[in-house]
């Protein structure tokens, strides 16, 4: 694999494409989409318009950021609206799911997971996966809204302990309560040592 450091330009996000049951959901999601314009970041996700992915897309338009959608063609009429598409910043659509999710890889440079559903959390298991097997070191977080991810995180340290993490060190995301914190946690983490950039060398050996 090849380094060339590269600051935190662009954050993806993973999030239902359903609002939940709780109204601090959405707010989340609004939240995390203005911190990241906030921060002059730009967002990476899933191209969907509705439930708590159009609430981040929204909260970073709203605020004067950049949204970056990636959505295979099959989902544009079941997450989006095409006129709602219209509005990002950027529009790639993809041919399926495994092509959409080494695009969102390639072009985030941290990874945020909200609350959401079976796809939500094939998407970070996958980016842990690959953190494990050394593939990359951009960071992860949970956003761990009213404690939404707390059955995944005792599982995680379950699995730890039963001796089936290895290289546990390189499978470490942040938890974080408050949707405000995030951005700079992340900013924070990474610090001097800056993100793996070498997306290509990166992608060729998944």
């Amino acid at each position: 694999m090849t380094e060339n450091p590269v600051p935190i330009r662009s954050i993806c996000a993973y999030c239902g494409s359903q609002p939940g049951r709780d109204p601090a959901y959405l707010e989340a999601g609004r939240g995390l989409g203005k911190s990241i314009a906030a921060h002059g970041l730009r967002l990476v996700y899933g191209g969907g318009t509705k439930g708590i992915m159009g609430a981040v897309a929204s909260g970073v338009l709203s605020h004067g950021g950049q949204v970056t959608g990636i959505i295979p063609e099959f989902l544009v009429d079941m997450e989006a609206t095409r006129h709602s598409l219209g509005q990002l910043d950027e529009l790639i659509i993809t041919r399926d799911m495994h092509e959409r999710k080494h695009k969102m890889f390639e072009r985030a440079d941290a990874f945020v997971t909200l609350p959401g559903g079976i796809g939500t959390l094939e998407e970070i298991v996958e980016i842990m996966t690959w953190a494990q097997l050394g593939r990359h070191r951009k960071p992860m977080v949970f956003a761990n809204i009213g404690g939404f991810w707390d059955p995944m995180l005792e599982l995680i340290d379950h699995m730890k302990r039963q001796g089936f993490i290895h290289n546990a060190n390189l499978v470490q995301p942040l938890v974080i309560d408050r949707v405000e914190d995030i951005v700079p946690a992340i900013l924070d983490a990474v610090g001097d040592e800056r993100v793996d950039d070498g997306q290509e060398a990166v992608i060729e050996k998944l």
